[in-house]
């Protein structure tokens, strides 16, 4: 990297995080493109984390394509939606299912790595928001601050708990910018 700053990110797990999961029986879901819907205030919460100079990037673990019932066009064109209408950066995809064992896919740390890799990010000057225990796991792993958005889902808890806890992705920015040095 030689005298290069690192940047800071802010990873974010996609469904549930920045848009809305599908949830059937009290768990989450992907949507199809044409069930795509942001999260409350995910436009200004991750505008004014963008403004404070870090980088959004998505971490998402999509085995619907392993899976056969999605393609990777599909993914792909969630993702140019998102990107049209929000300040991301990079999106980074896991299309394998949990048989595959891979390393990209959370709750191993694969693709927080790449990203941090490629970019020049500084794991300890930044987060991820997930609202599963895996993106909680990775972002441990990675050696990220934990945000924990708690969706209510009947699952698995992050264990260890985050580092924080919170209900919407509104709070996780606003408790991020927060903790900036004045």
């Amino acid at each position: 990297m030689g005298n290069r700053a690192l940047r800071r990110a802010v990873f974010l797990d996609r469904d549930g995080v920045v848009n809305e999961p599908i949830v059937r029986d009290g768990k989450p879901y992907p949507p199809a493109l044409d069930e795509l819907h942001l999260v409350p205030h995910a436009a200004p919460s991750l505008e004014a984390l963008h403004a404070a100079g870090y980088a959004l990037l998505v971490v998402t673990n999509q085995p619907d394509i392993a899976r056969g019932s999605r393609t990777a066009a599909e993914i792909g064109a969630i993702h140019a939606r998102l990107a049209d209408e929000l300040p991301i950066d990079g999106f980074y995809v896991c299309p394998h299912d949990d048989d595959d064992r891979c390393t990209c896919r959370k709750p191993l740390p694969g693709l927080i790595e790449r990203a941090v890799r490629e970019r020049g990010i500084d794991s300890a000057a930044s987060f991820i928001v997930g609202d599963r225990w895996k993106d909680i796991a990775a972002g441990r792993a990675a050696g990220l601050t934990t945000i924990f958005i708690d969706r209510g889902y009947a699952e698995r808890r992050p264990d260890p708990p985050a580092d924080v806890t919170l209900t919407s992705l509104e709070g996780a920015a606003a408790w991020i910018l927060n903790r900036q040095p004045a």
